[in-house]
């Protein structure tokens, strides 16, 4: 079976078992009583607890229960009153008063609590017992000299307590004993108890991280005990459809009287109402075992020298413990076995035919699953008809589907522990290490868990939603290369970027992570991205998007070299940690550098292969606040920019198209021919796949290209976003039949819903904001080109908090008139007031010219450098948009060339207008670190900037392209966010400064 072939994603998910909700009543205090040879002879150093305490750490098992041990009635009762009790175990001496008497006693005031009689084996002690009135005793159990009967006997107890709720809750399975001998089920009960906690222990494998494992020991089977027929039928009846099998005595009570045939009955009824279901009887009269054959049962000899090991033969061939032995109906010889889930669904095609259906048609395959808490495969199993299918090769198939479905479903949400034998392409997030995985691993996870938690982000139809396959290298990765490789001193010194990258990856990563980053490779199919994922980046109150490196290697033919690449390309986003571009920006944000831990992102990147190159359809940022709303939009609705290619185009700036999710055909950009033509992308970012074109460098985008439209029609990515400008008719039509310019429009995602984008993000922004608390900002990238038979997939990259200022504006800004500011802004980013500026540096309008606009970065730098150091800040304003990366839209700088502006001005000039940019790449610092961005076109009336006032006042410092001048106070700047607007308020001059 060529398992390519299966899209897992794209069926519907297995609701989770929820094991945590299993098990909920415990025994937590025992009150033992016994005299000090008692307690001796139940472990000869006398500790209990200790005994109880290393049999549960043998089996995996939390919660060992607190013994408190008395020897006396008295002591007994005065315990009772000071502690909650769950389990008295008493032995026969107890002093001062029989134990029967005490019982009857305890049972008054807390009949709530199971009272057991343990005591030692002999013919005297039974003849005893039979005299005793035992009504107040719930169970009575021989000490035969095995230390396990006290963990069966708090584990008999706890089943009782939680059979009814764990049956009915996920379908927990169970095993009946029908057994009334003290002397026996004492025996039975230690025994199978191990068989039960072994075989728990097996199938926590399982589970994908340590707390799942835990999880998952709570849905071992639960072992009924009956002593009567009555209670066996009782119990029967009640939980038929949960039974793994059946240990009946032959003789027992039946209507109050001793049945010599009580056993054989029960069985004759049980096989009678499902033929399949395991059966044991035992007896001490061997003459029975031809009555067991011809009901087809199973029998032992009581006193069979062999009983105990006949017994657990039993447990695990015919109760589905242990491997799952196919075999051959007409021989009986084994033709296969399968230890776990997914040696199953792998071998599923290898087991013959008539095999199979032996299994299948005695329900074995549904106990196997069930007795390894699988309960949700084992259900579709249990009630699979071979004849619901054409043939028994329909059934393997949907069998096979339905295993890669669960495994599928099972993995999400999880961050699952990476185990080299056990990681497979069903695995969509797991991390290497034991470390924290950083800021932007934990909006992954995060995000992971939100589409598990909310199943209608699935329900657009013939799209799968999810995220990237990931893989995390936890921080103390980082920790241990940093310390190995004594990094420190070079890494906070004052070296250069090329200094410290090269001294990065001559260094060695932990040897012990290579054997994974080759199972990691193995498994991934495409192209990987190596992202920081560090302790500080997207954090609730200072975000880090952006500062540290991003890159990407291809996925060639050789391992060895692709792991050299993985191996150096996590080496160099460590490095990145310490250029000095970060460690400045650390100071800006009050950071301090040394603390600073590192977590890697590994990922699939999101696309598809055309040649040499690689990239999605198309890539986006969403945010549930719009800053920007044009009527009928509110701020509430969010807004999301989409390019074609790689999310890059975004990030830096580049032109990309904007659109509100509540009205995805109201795009500005659109709205004239003449802005459609100028506004929209004109070029897109893809990979390089050459082996070659990646090399230690930094930066982070050596082996990105940038391509025209034209590539992307060849590839047929064009057409599900183009539009063609028709120069005769001066008209945009969409599609690319028409020849002229081609153009990005998404016409078909947006205007005609080709693609659901729009509600995908409507509800994405509304659940991230809902299950943040606060507003946020999503990335995504779109896959619209699968393989034959794949769905089309929606993948999500990242979410973060967009931090916003709690201060609120009580006046009107929109009453303020502008011509008495010295900036007015209806279209202002962030929120509250600030009123610590002084200072103005802009750029000159009369010898503006967008081709000047490098040669304003090293001046800029210059200019911002002192503000920096000073801890001080400046209002900033110029054409077009700030650090875009087209120089011909505005001044490229990057966020540590203008760290220090405490307000950004944008400005759209008579001959020089530029779409608002909404801060672009420096979105999340802008409003971490509180900056305000205001967009003005005075030439058109929107805004006011005072320019003569600023071109009066003298100049800090000036040349041919850009003036600092200094405020004669500072002014005050007010921003209502809601509002979307912002006013600058000169300097308020008092009677003093003006006579001087």
């Amino acid at each position: 079976m060529d398992k390519e072939i299966i899209d897992f994603r794209q069926t519907n998910f297995f609701a989770e078992t929820q094991f945590n909700r299993l098990m909920q009543r415990r025994i937590h205090k025992v009150l033992l009583i016994c005299s000090g040879y008692d307690a001796f002879m139940l472990d000869e150093d006398g500790r209990i607890d200790e005994q109880i305490f290393n049999e549960y750490v043998s089996l995996n098992l939390r919660y060992p229960p607190q013994f408190i041990q008395v020897k006396s009635a008295e002591e007994a009762f005065q315990v009772l009153e000071e502690e909650n009790i769950d389990l008295i175990i008493t032995m026969l001496s107890v002093g001062g008063m029989d134990p029967f008497l005490m019982a009857k006693e305890v049972k008054q005031s807390n009949s709530s609590i199971p009272i057991v009689v343990l005591t030692p084996f002999s013919r005297e002690v039974s003849m005893r017992m039979r005299k005793e009135d035992t009504s107040a005793i719930d169970y009575i159990f021989c000490w035969l000299g095995n230390a396990d009967i006290m963990l069966a006997i708090i584990k008999l107890i706890e089943d009782e307590m939680n059979v009814a709720h764990d049956v009915a809750e996920v379908g927990v399975q169970s095993i009946l004993l029908i057994e009334d001998s003290v002397r026996f089920y004492s025996s039975y009960l230690p025994l199978i108890y191990r068989i039960i906690l072994k075989q728990a222990k097996m199938f926590m494998d399982e589970g994908l991280n340590e707390h799942q494992k835990m999880m998952r020991m709570r849905g071992r089977p639960k072992i009924l005990l009956a002593r009567t027929y009555e209670e066996a039928i009782d119990l029967y009846e009640k939980y038929e459809d949960n039974l793994l099998g059946i240990i009946s005595d032959v003789s027992y009570d039946k209507e109050g009287k001793k049945d010599t045939e009580a056993g054989i009955k029960l069985a004759r009824m049980v096989k009678k109402r499902n033929p399949y279901m395991p059966f044991l009887l035992q007896s001490s009269n061997r003459s029975l075992e031809t009555v067991a054959k011809e009901l087809k049962v199973g029998f032992v000899y009581k006193h069979s020298s062999s009983l105990l090991r006949r017994l657990k033969e039993f447990i695990n061939t015919y109760m589905a413990f242990g491997d799952f032995i196919f075999i051959d109906p007409t021989t009986g010889h084994e033709v296969g076995r399968v230890s776990n889930l997914k040696e199953l669904q792998e071998r599923l095609f290898q087991i013959p035919d008539e095999s199979l259906f032996y299994h299948f048609k005695r329900d074995h395959i549904s106990k196997w699953l069930n007795a390894r808490a699988l309960f949700a495969v084992a259900m579709v199993v249990k009630y699979l008809k071979v004849e619901d299918f054409g043939d028994l090769d329909s059934t393997k198939h949907f069998l096979f589907d339905t295993i890669a479905n669960f495994r599928y479903s099972k993995g999400k949400g999880i961050i699952a522990k990476f185990y080299r034998d056990k990681f497979d392409e069903y695995l969509t997030f797991t991390r290497i290490g034991d470390g924290t995985i950083g800021g932007k691993a934990r909006g992954l996870a995060f995000l992971n868990l939100l589409i598990k938690k909310h199943p209608e982000l699935n329900s657009f139809k013939d799209v799968v939603v999810t995220i990237p396959r990931t893989v995390v290298l936890s921080t103390d990765i980082f920790d241990e290369f940093m310390e190995f490789n004594k990094l420190y001193p070079i890494a906070l010194s004052e070296a250069s970027d090329e200094e410290i990258m090269e001294a990065f990856v001559a260094a060695h990563l932990p040897e012990r992570i290579h054997g994974d980053m080759f199972k990691f490779m193995s498994i991934v199919k495409g192209p990987i991205a190596i992202r920081s994922s560090s302790v500080l980046e997207d954090s609730h109150y200072q975000p880090f998007a952006g500062i540290y490196s991003t890159y990407m290697i291809p996925k060639g033919p050789d391992e060895s070299v692709v792991l050299t690449q993985l191996c150096d390309a996590i080496k160099c986003v460590y490095a990145s940690a310490f250029f000095n571009s970060s460690k400045r920006y650390m100071e800006a944000t009050m950071n301090v550098i040394d603390e600073e831990r590192m977590g890697i992102v590994l990922q699939e990147v999101v696309g598809q292969q055309h040649g040499d190159l690689f990239y999605p359809t198309f890539s986006g940022v969403g945010r549930s606040v719009n800053f920007y709303p044009i009527e009928p939009e509110k701020a509430e609705d969010g807004t999301v920019n989409v390019a074609m290619g790689l999310g890059k185009h975004i990030v830096e700036g580049g032109v990309s198209l904007r659109f509100s999710p509540k009205y995805p055909q109201k795009i500005l950009q659109l709205s004239s021919t003449d802005m459609a033509v100028r506004e929209t992308q004109k070029e897109f970012f893809a990979l390089d796949l050459n082996a070659d074109s990646f090399h230690a460098d930094i930066n982070d985008s050596v082996n990105i290209k940038k391509l025209s439209l034209k590539v992307a029609e060849e590839h047929g990515t064009l057409r599900w976003l183009g539009s063609v400008y028709d120069y005769n008719n001066h008209m945009i039509r969409d599609g690319l039949m028409a020849k002229g310019l081609r153009l990005v429009t998404f016409a078909n995602v947006l205007k005609y819903d080709a693609f659901p984008l729009a509600d995908i993000m409507k509800q994405v922004l509304e659940l991230g904001e809902r299950e943040m608390n606060q507003p946020v900002e999503v990335e995504f990238a779109v896959d619209l080109q699968p393989k034959p038979g794949h769905l089309p997939v929606f993948y999500l990259l990242q979410i973060r908090p967009i931090v916003d200022s709690k201060e609120t504006i009580s006046e009107k800004l929109e009453e303020v008139v502008p011509e008495e500011t010295l900036i007015y802004s209806k279209s202002a980013l962030g929120n509250g007031i600030i009123n610590d500026v002084k200072d103005v540096i802009y750029i000159k309008e009369e010898n503006f010219n967008p081709a000047n606009n490098p040669k304003l970065l090293p001046i800029i730098e210059k200019l911002n450098e002192p503000f920096h150091k000073n801890n001080q800040s400046y209002v900033l304003i110029g054409p077009g948009r700030w650090g875009s990366q087209d120089p011909w839209l505005g001044v490229p700088v990057k966020w540590t060339q203008i760290s220090a502006a405490r307000v950004i001005v944008e400005m759209g000039l008579e001959n020089y207008r530029v779409d608002p940019s909404q801060g672009t790449h420096f979105f999340q610092n802008l409003t971490s670190l509180r900056v305000a961005y205001l967009t003005v076109t005075p030439s058109i009336g929107d805004g006011y900037v005072d320019m003569p006032y600023l071109n009066s006042l003298s100049a800090v410092y000036e040349d041919e392209f850009i003036r600092h001048v200094q405020l004669p106070n500072e002014g005050v700047i007010k921003v209502d966010g809601q509002k979307g607007i912002g006013v600058v308020l000169p300097p308020v001059i008092d009677d003093a400064e003006l006579n001087e």
